[in-house]
């Protein structure tokens, strides 16, 4: 069916819509509860090749640079990264992920993107590129990284400079000569400060103080910061990223950079000018490259037809590990929230595939 276009609606149990870490995990377990592959479900994925967002990765991102790379349930990442930590994670990660759909014959229908889904009564219509689709139920995979997020600013349209995000980030070698402004506090706008300043002048701003973290982020930190999240999510309120609650930690590199001196942070402007930016106070920095480090929002705007929507503007999540949408329990969000990391992507799919089958009355 992958080289295929569906030429007419298909219906089916359930359909999963994203390939990357948690509807991998999410596709595994239902088929660990016997259901089969573009029988009972369908795993659709928007892009051309196996990966999720890991295959959009800028190139300096290496095995020992990036966030460990979690295991998918039933094989071992180890297994295909070997030794050799300089291999790039846009490489590695889509490699595993390949072998993985590979083992264990998950059959993903790519590329296939979900335009919109839609209530038609005891069954969900799924309306993609590839044609129409229609299930009891979704558990929904699609990440962040389709929804890039650049906060509005006074006179950001004045700017005469380049404005660019993280997913837009390249190479250092691109900002030679330039003086770069980078906006955010999380890990990967540390990452990117460190790789640009070692090679032009840069600047950092952040809207609070950076957390600084001593020690080891072990298991039980990780659970206590998806646990904060989780909490979020189940009163109805917008996520929070799982690194918002669990501090930046403090390696060799960030020891480097702070004998470099390039950890001087400043606070967040309150406007851009056509030349940089100004604070506040009325102090000014012109600048040729604001980079936004900003972080994602969830890729969810196919699903809103369905109102899942708070007038917070987050979602109201149950279940036993917060995947479950309390105002339709037909649908299932894994990579949202608490599960929009690594740490919780794989018991999400888990939890999600199993409540899912429940609560459709699927027995296999």
């Amino acid at each position: 069916m992958s080289e295929q276009t569906l030429l007419a609606a298909l219906k089916l149990d359930i359909v999963v819509i994203g390939a990357g870490q948690a509807g991998l995990s999410a596709a595994h377990h239902l088929r660990k509860l016997g259901f089969e592959p573009e029988k009972d479900f369908l795993v659709l994925d928007r892009a051309p090749q196996p990966g999720g967002a890991w295959q959009y990765r800028w190139p300096s991102l290496t095995l020992s640079t990036v966030n460990r790379v979690h295991d998918l349930p039933g094989l071992a990442f180890g297994e295909f990264a070997g030794g050799d930590d300089t291999v790039k994670a846009s490489i590695a990660v889509p490699h595993y992920f390949a072998a993985y759909e590979t083992h264990f014959d998950l059959r993903v229908l790519r590329p296939a993107t979900v335009k919109v889904v839609c209530d038609r009564g005891e069954r969900l219509r799924i309306e993609t590129d590839r044609g129409l689709l229609s299930a009891r139920g979704i558990i929904n995979a699609t990440g962040t990284w389709e929804n890039p997020y650049i906060p509005e600013y006074p006179g950001a349209a004045t700017f005469k400079g380049q404005t660019l995000h993280t997913k837009d980030f390249r190479t250092a070698s691109d900002f030679a000569g330039r003086h770069v402004l980078i906006v955010g506090g999380g890990i990967s706008a540390i990452q990117l400060l460190d790789q640009i300043s070692q090679v032009t002048q840069t600047s950092w701003v952040t809207r609070t103080p950076p957390r600084w973290r001593d020690g080891p982020f072990d298991e039980e930190a990780g659970r206590r910061a998806v646990a904060m999240v989780e909490e979020r999510v189940r009163a109805g309120l917008p996520p929070r990223a799982v690194v918002s609650v669990t501090g930046l930690p403090v390696t060799p590199a960030i020891e480097a950079m702070r004998k470099r001196g390039v950890l001087d942070r400043q606070p967040m402007f309150s406007e851009i000018t056509p030349t940089g930016i100004r604070w506040s106070d009325g102090r000014t920095l012109d600048v040729d490259v604001i980079l936004w480090c900003t972080g994602f929002r969830s890729a969810l705007d196919h699903l809103a037809p369905l109102q899942l929507r708070e007038e917070s503007g987050g979602i109201t999540m149950t279940g036993r590990l917060a995947t479950q949408a309390a105002k339709d329990p037909r649908v299932h969000l894994v990579g949202y929230g608490p599960s929009a990391s690594t740490i919780g992507a794989n018991r999400a799919g888990a939890a999600a595939a199993r409540e899912l089958t429940s609560f459709l009355h699927l027995v296999k």
